[in-house]
């Protein structure tokens, strides 16, 4: 399993100097949040600030940033003058209604660009930094509405430690699905899910059905997957797709019984689903309340295509729901007084 960390650290290491660029502030409708990030070398980028216009500009400012890392005898950087730091997290003073602030009085369109310089070469690299204050209007190209303000700088060992550890952080906390079965739908399902933020395992009986999968998702052979599901961390999502229909019961029923699961799906179709509510029910000591919570068959039924990565893109949306909608409620459920607030 190659890890998300692994593949940042791979692209520090291998692109040689790079620029973080992060959204450090936004007002309105924006494509991505605060802290979102990309890095940026001078052939190739890392991650996205939400595309378009705003990200280009922002790439542009962070390669003539990466050109002008050069040692000088004064310690200067070139094309950037000293400044204060901005605060993080803040834009700079502009009224509601404004097409631009005091930087760019009757330019509008034009962002700023704002650093120190003041150091002893690359050393000092850590020091500089460019910030784009960027109304997203029809100027540029994008009709978002708000405002992003983004905050360029150079990559030194310090900076590059700390991503490094906040995504080891961030990957330690991510979400889990369990995906039983490396079939044809299986194997779309785990190029889907190798897509999102979360932490995916494809669990297997058969080593065959394993091969291929996605070099981010984490598999796992054993013979007894049910055992699986009680190992689980707790808001897992488990999705049930094995080439068996009693293996996929036993799963089903596992699942069911842990009450913090996030999603339980199930693939197939209404007699399936009503031949295991009745197994369910009288075999396997299950509860209506616990059936009332299978999704079957997985990624609904609106859509009458029944091809592998078809199911895989409904199912893939239908567990991301799932998971958001488990973290929210988890959240107010630990906050009542905010939630009541709210």
């Amino acid at each position: 399993m190659n890890s998300k960390v692994q593949s940042l650290k791979d692209f520090l290491g291998q692109t040689g100097r790079a620029a973080l660029v992060e959204v450090a502030a936004t007002k309105g409708s924006t494509p991505r949040e605060t802290g979102a990030f990309m890095l940026v070398s001078a052939s190739a980028i890392y991650g996205t600030i939400g595309g378009g216009q705003l990200e280009y500009m922002a790439i542009d400012k962070a390669r003539q940033m990466l050109g002008s890392l050069r040692p000088a005898p004064l310690g200067e950087f070139a094309d950037v003058a000293a400044a204060p730091h901005p605060p993080a997290g803040t834009f700079s003073p502009y009224s509601d209604g404004e097409k631009g602030d005091s930087r760019n009085a009757g330019d509008p369109l034009s962002p700023s660009l704002r650093g120190e310089g003041k150091g002893e070469g690359l050393r000092d690299a850590g020091k500089m930094f460019a910030t784009l204050d960027v109304p997203l209007g029809p100027e540029i190209g994008q009709c978002c509405g708000g405002r992003v303000e983004v905050l360029i700088r150079p990559v030194d060992a310090a900076l590059e430690q700390e991503l490094i550890a906040k995504a080891e952080v961030e990957e330690a906390h991510l979400p889990h699905v369990y995906l039983f079965g490396g079939g044809h739908v299986g194997q779309a399902l785990a190029s889907a899910l190798a897509l999102l933020p979360i932490h995916a395992v494809v669990v297997e009986t058969r080593a065959e059905a394993l091969e291929g999968m996605p070099e981010t998702v984490e598999t796992r052979l054993t013979p007894m997957p049910e055992a699986v599901v009680r190992d689980a961390s707790a808001g897992a999502a488990f999705a049930i797709l094995t080439h068996d229909h009693a293996l996929d019961f036993l799963i089903v029923a596992e699942a069911l019984k842990r009450g913090d699961a996030a999603y339980v799906g199930m693939i197939g179709s209404k007699t399936k689903k009503a031949t295991f509510k009745n197994w369910f029910l009288k075999s396997a000591d299950g509860s209506e309340a616990e059936f009332n919570r299978l999704v079957s068959p997985i990624g609904g039924n609106a859509v009458k295509d029944k091809r592998p990565p078809v199911i895989a893109a409904l199912a893939a949306a239908e567990i991301m729901t799932a998971l958001v909608s488990h973290a929210t409620e988890a959240t107010a459920s630990s906050t009542p007084e905010k939630a009541m607030a709210d």
